[in-house]
């Protein structure tokens, strides 16, 4: 399966709690941050509710 590195480069401040929490379950709770997930159909629908807030990279 392929692996997805996040890392988080804009602020949650000011956004809504829905994407706060989105970004709390993705284990991302600091600016730039990096996490690393298997690219699970799960993962990809949060990454695509956040990702004006984060860099996305295919890691393999």
């Amino acid at each position: 399966m392929a692996i997805v590195r996040i890392k988080q480069v804009k602020s949650q401040i000011n956004r809504p709690a829905r994407q706060k929490k989105t970004l709390i379950a993705l284990g991302l709770r600091k600016m730039n941050q990096v996490v690393e997930h298997n690219a699970t159909p799960q993962i990809m629908g949060m990454i695509d509710k956040v990702q004006h807030l984060l860099e996305v990279e295919q890691v393999k």
